[in-house]
């Protein structure tokens, strides 16, 4: 026991301080493990898959004896191999794990080829084009097409909200001005670092280990445990860390995982699938591509009085998650915006393509554009500043203009002064007047200019996913380890987690230590996704964390006098009874003692309601807000542009790491400039084949993309609700701070015509697309 000390001891400023990603120095170094860079057991095989060659058609035959006769090959399976259901779908049981009888789509798995190299299994696996024989069906490739033949995944989903007589086709009627359009967003790859890979280790007594790149190791290991008729408890499913995933291994790692888990069992092996880049795009799915049709009613001030919006998505060949990121897309058509009477609807097109799944923002960015590229529609019409068209939209916050369409009270609110702030700081007003008079006398080089708001609900849409566990044990030296449910893929999750237990304990963030997400420790855990990571798995760490120190707590009143409540943790010492001692000290003392050293945690977020079939209730615990302003410059003689300044005002509510979140908002605006301007999915109209599968031909934004002027703050807000520290969620929601770029590019566009044309400008704008509304601005002037 030390001496006493005489001013009590600080709280540790874990929680809040800008720390770097608890793994960089491994990254820096290249020592961070990843799936493929497990040392391989003696015996590993390596599996590779063989795809359909056209989009649509009836399977025949299968010659596979030239397949098996190529050299190293071990085995060659097919749907007829599958031990169980031959089905992967996340949701629907709709999607096959290898085609049986009709391919859907080129670039569907129709058989598994096994070789003793990867090499090897590649090679054989490339005959496909060679041995299968497939009847050819017609194809629908668009979404529009689909849309048309009535071809959908899913059942239409109908949000409307009526607050006058007639719902909003009498509103539209009857309203001073009417605006219509179509637009078009196209979809989005991933392109996550490391692609996916699955690593299956046969273990005794009917055992699995797999270990893969995902975001949902719980959801693989159900399916791996339905493919191969075994309960959830024979498999385990690990996953350490991904370089990347954005919404592309959440469901959609399933099928490799059960094609390596299945070969396993069956050849008794361990076996390892790991695609190529080329093999990646072609098989999985990604963002969903809209076409919007809209109709609209508005005011002389812009403000919105009937709106009637039908979105169709390109879900491709089977459901996936197209149901989910519909309900979201609908219920972000409002964004920031009081939308009083609204008739919306969503239809989920099934295409002869790649099965389209989550990506960054699921569904929330297709939603709030297409509300975006109606004001900024309306402002024009009006020869109004956009800005004030929108601001004249915003929510209120009275009962009479703050409900959403879906009917969730905007109870935090505070996009008015989040705007106000960034308008000032960005001398939005100066800049808008000094771009007006540079266009005036610059023929060629045409300046843009936007702000756009965000608003972004937080939580799953289902309600029994928003749950969390978490495990934290404390060793008799004073270190802690931690294991939860949630999945590590670069975006400084395990961090925010380590610093929350470090808080709560009152330690050093060097003490704790967070090990592999394993189903084996933690059970039944939800995706990392939804943005809810740090909100859920933060929460569930500290509800652990803190029975452990109230146990010690207790444990040193007892033993040295005085009230567990007064007993302070901080710095790595425990303060009692007016004397310090070393956090290890106490622990020790405690484990002599047969106190309790590790705990589990959980949590529940509160208030959630959904109503699928009515499209009402509170299926966001809060929302976080940001809003940017973009400048741009448009080349109109060859439709190049740049992104000259950006400035970011995003709120995080009370950071629990400003560095991290500050990366965060910095990748997601470039990841959504990316998808708004050059990341252009292209499929062949006759063959339906993927062309755009390679970065040869499907361009993502690099550093040189970068803004020379990239202000990004974060907002002073902490949040309304009690999440982890009143901190909020920053994965998905800065993404659609990129709109304000898009905008920017439309306002560059439109300078071409003096500002009295609406440009058709299709996203991705990419050269070809401003120069075609480029063209199209010219001709209507």
């Amino acid at each position: 026991m030390n001496k006493p000390v005489e001013s009590p001891l600080l709280a540790p400023a874990e929680v809040g301080t800008p720390r770097p990603h608890e793994s960089a120095h491994l990254h820096v170094a290249g020592e961070a493990t990843y799936v493929d860079d497990l040392p391989e057991l003696a015996g590993t095989l390596h599996a590779a898959l063989g795809l359909s060659p056209v989009a649509h058609g009836r399977l025949t035959t299968i010659a596979l004896e030239r397949v098996r006769a190529m050299p190293g090959v071990v085995a060659v399976l097919t749907a007829a191999d599958v031990p169980g259901p031959n089905d992967c779908g996340a949701i629907l049981h709709d999607e096959p794990i290898l085609a049986d009888g009709d391919v859907r789509y080129a670039g569907q798995p129709v058989f598994a080829v096994v070789a003793e190299t990867r090499d090897a299994a590649r090679r054989a696996a490339a005959l496909a084009k060679d041995v299968l024989t497939i009847a050819p069906l017609p194809a629908v490739l668009t979404p529009q097409e689909a849309h048309a033949k009535g071809q959908y995944v899913l059942p239409a989903m109908h949000l409307e909200r009526s607050t006058c007589d007639g719902g909003a086709r009498a509103a539209i009627d009857a309203a001073p001005h009417r605006l219509q359009g179509r637009f078009d967003v196209g979809g989005q790859e991933q392109f996550y670092l490391e692609g996916q890979i699955s690593y299956a280790i046969p273990k005794e007594d009917d055992g699995m280990l797999v270990h893969c790149s995902t975001q949902h190791p719980s959801e693989m290991q159900h399916l791996v445990a339905r493919a191969l008729t075994l309960r959830s408890h024979h498999v385990q499913v690990e996953c350490r860390r991904m370089g990347g995933g954005f919404g592309g291994k959440e469901s959609q790692s399933a099928l490799f995982a059960c094609v390596a888990a299945i070969a396993a069992r069956r050849l008794k092996r361990p076996v390892k699938l790991r695609l190529d880049r080329d093999d990646d795009f072609l098989i999985t799915g990604r963002r969903h591509c809209f076409h919007y049709q809209y109709d609209a009613g508005h005011d002389d001030d812009g403000r919105i009085l009937g709106y009637e919006l039908t979105m169709v998505s390109r879900a491709g060949h089977s459901a996936d998650l197209s149901g989910p990121v519909m309900t979201r897309a609908l219920c972000h058509v409002d964004n920031v915006y009081w939308l009083p009477d609204v008739s919306l609807h969503g239809c989920s097109g099934r295409t002869n393509t790649q099965s389209n799944t989550a990506f960054r923002g699921f569904g929330g960015p297709q939603g709030a554009i297409a509300t975006e590229m109606l004001l900024d529609g309306i402002a024009r019409s009006l020869g109004r500043d956009a800005l004030d068209v929108r601001r004249a939209n915003y929510y209120g916050k009275s009962s009479s203009n703050n409900v959403t369409p879906y009917g969730q009270t905007v109870s935090d609110n505070v996009i008015h002064d989040l705007t106000d702030q960034l308008e000032l700081s960005s001398d939005y007003r100066v800049r808008r007047g000094d771009i007006a008079a540079f266009n005036a006398t610059s023929p060629v080089l045409k300046r843009g200019l936007a702000l756009t708001p965000v608003k972004f609900g937080i939580s799953f849409n289902l309600k029994h996913l928003n749950q969390a566990g978490a495990l934290v044990h404390v060793y008799t030296d004073g270190s802690i380890l931690v294991n939860h449910g949630g999945t590590e893929m670069g975006q400084g999750l395990n961090t925010k987690v380590v610093q929350v237990v470090a808080h709560e304990l009152g330690v050093s963030f060097e003490r704790v230590r967070v090990t592999a997400t394993d189903t084996q420790k933690v059970v039944n855990t939800s995706a990392t996704a939804a943005s809810s990571g740090s909100d859920l798995n933060g929460k569930a760490a500290q509800d652990a964390a803190r029975q452990i120190r109230e146990r010690l707590a207790d444990f040193a009143a007892r033993r040295h006098g005085g009230e567990a409540s007064a007993v302070r943790f901080a710095n790595d010492t425990v303060e009692v009874a007016g004397a310090s001692m070393p956090f290890p000290e106490l622990v020790r003392h405690a484990y002599e003692d047969r106190v309790q050293l590790w705990s589990d945690g959980f949590y529940a977020t509160p208030g959630l309601h959904w109503n699928p079939a009515t499209m009402q209730g509170r299926p966001f615990y809060y929302f976080a807000y940001g809003a940017a302003v973009s400048e741009v410059l448009v080349d109109t003689l060859t439709g190049e542009w740049t992104l000259v300044r950006a400035d970011l005002l995003h709120d995080v509510g009370r950071s629990l790491n400003p560095a991290v979140d500050i990366g965060q908002i910095e990748g997601a605006f470039i990841q959504g400039m990316g998808w708004l301007t050059m990341e252009e999915l292209v499929w062949h109209p006759k063959t339906g084949l993927l062309t755009t599968h390679a970065p040869s031909t499907y361009k993502i934004p690099t550093a040189n993309d970068c803004p020379p002027v990239f202000n990004v703050r974060l907002y002073d807000n902490g949040n309304f609700e009690d999440s982890i520290h009143r901190s909020k969620a920053v994965g998905e929601p800065p993404l659609l701070l990129a709109f304000s770029v898009f905008f920017a590019i439309r306002d560059a566009v439109s300078a071409v015509g003096g500002h009295r044309v609406d440009p058709p400008l299709r996203a991705p704008a990419t050269p070809e697309a401003i120069l075609d509304a480029i063209d199209a601005v010219r001709g209507s002037a």
